[in-house]
């Protein structure tokens, strides 16, 4: 079984500033809250993903690539439609790689930093511009990001 263990944080500044990143498109197929489906484009590359649900700071994915013109289909004829548009970069710092997400859309004004760990108990050090943790916060799922665009948040609790 795969299992991704992933840490969440809102970001402060823009220390993507200057930097280049991909372009990022996807939509869901399920936003069950026990599984999700999702259908992604990241520049040139597509894939279909089945993640499980969240406990704690892992849980369940498969993920597969598939033909980019399948994934444009999908996202244009079965996906929930709204959807998720962002830019990520790349950051390393103290031996890890860290991924922005910074949203467009109805989600702009949004950054995420996440980083991908090799067990729950591994210690990370966070980078100068990493804010509070978010990552057992549902609301900065992508999947609920779908169906509650940050735009529409009345109680934004970190700004």
């Amino acid at each position: 079984m795969a299992i991704e263990i992933e840490r969440k944080f809102l970001v402060r500044g823009k220390p993507w500033a200057g930097m280049h990143g991909t372009r990022y498109r996807q939509g869901y197929l399920s936003t069950d809250p026990e599984r999700s489906v999702r259908v992604r484009i990241a520049g040139d590359e597509a894939t279909l993903t089945i993640k499980g649900r969240s406990q704690g700071a892992s849980r369940t994915e498969f993920e597969y690539p598939i033909p980019q013109d399948d994934a444009e289909q999908l996202l244009d004829q079965l996906c929930i439609k709204s959807q998720i548009e962002k830019i990520r970069y790349r950051l390393d710092y103290a031996g890890l790689t860290w991924e922005l997400d910074v949203f467009l859309g109805e989600n702009a004004g949004l950054a995420i930093a996440e980083v991908e760990l090799d067990n729950l108990g591994q210690s990370i050090e966070n980078p100068p511009w990493i804010d509070r943790e978010v990552t057992g916060d549902k609301r900065f799922f992508n999947a609920y990001l779908t169906e509650h665009p940050y735009s529409t948040w009345s109680d934004i609790p970190f700004l």
